[in-house]
């Protein structure tokens, strides 16, 4: 199992967010730091998530990215504010290996198929659930597409990946929704990466055994709950 260590960046800062909330932020400091402290743990991806992009569609990152990529010899999956085609393709261009999209998906659906068929293996869905229900634009907005239905419109589309986030155990510390992460995985045959809530060597065991495909590591980082080479040592044992 891939083990993707988080860093959101809001306003050029490391942060995390509790339950997504953007008045409920707690601040870790230059985010090129925590990249090289991934690094040098053995990490072989980073989830670089642009907070500011999520919340107002303003992209912010791709220059952090573009340092991240010159200084280290990481992959780099990232999503937030990519809401046209042309985003996506300055946010690959800029270093980043994949790209996460999920409100493009709701707002534009042509544009989604367009990236999604431009961009081949290098897009990876964003289903980010509150109830079971997708939701968009950093959270705020919820449509009337279930987490599942879209999960299968984007494998229709070609995509093979998916990032699912239970919206609910985002930050928390309450442990990650692994039946759910499960059954969107068996439901729509996608490579799933668990995110939200992953806050134990436990949760990162459970996942592994259920035959996830990945998982993010975000809030239990950075509390120091999970020693990095201790959760990928972890994720790859037999």
């Amino acid at each position: 199992m891939i083990l993707f260590p988080a860093i959101d960046i809001l306003e050029g800062r490391a942060v995390r967010l509790y339950k997504g909330d953007r008045n409920a932020v707690t601040d870790y400091g230059d985010p090129l730091e925590f990249a090289e402290k991934w690094a040098e743990a053995g990490a072989r991806w980073l989830h670089i998530v642009d907070l500011s992009g999520a919340f107002s569609g303003k992209s912010g990152i791709d220059k952090t990215i573009s340092e991240i990529k010159k200084r280290f010899k990481i992959n780099v999956q990232s999503g937030g504010g990519l809401r046209t085609v042309e985003d996506v393709e300055r946010r690959l261009d800029a270093g980043a290996d994949r790209a996460v999209i999920g409100t493009m998906a709701a707002y534009d659906p042509d544009a989604f198929a367009l990236a999604a068929f431009r961009f081949s293996g290098k897009i990876v869905a964003g289903i980010d659930a509150r109830g079971g229900m997708f939701a968009v634009k950093g959270w705020t907005e919820q449509t009337d597409m279930t987490a599942v239905y879209f999960g299968k419109k984007c494998k229709k589309m070609g995509i093979r990946y998916a990032l699912f986030t239970d919206i609910s155990k985002d930050g928390a510390m309450e442990g990650v929704n692994v039946c759910e992460t499960i059954r969107i995985q068996k439901e729509t045959e996608l490579s799933v990466i668990a995110s939200g809530g992953v806050s134990s060597l436990q949760d990162v065991v459970n996942l592994r055994d259920s035959d996830v495909y990945g998982a993010v590591l975000g809030k239990a980082l950075y509390t120091g709950a999970i020693d990095l080479k201790e959760a990928l040592a972890a994720a790859h044992r037999e």
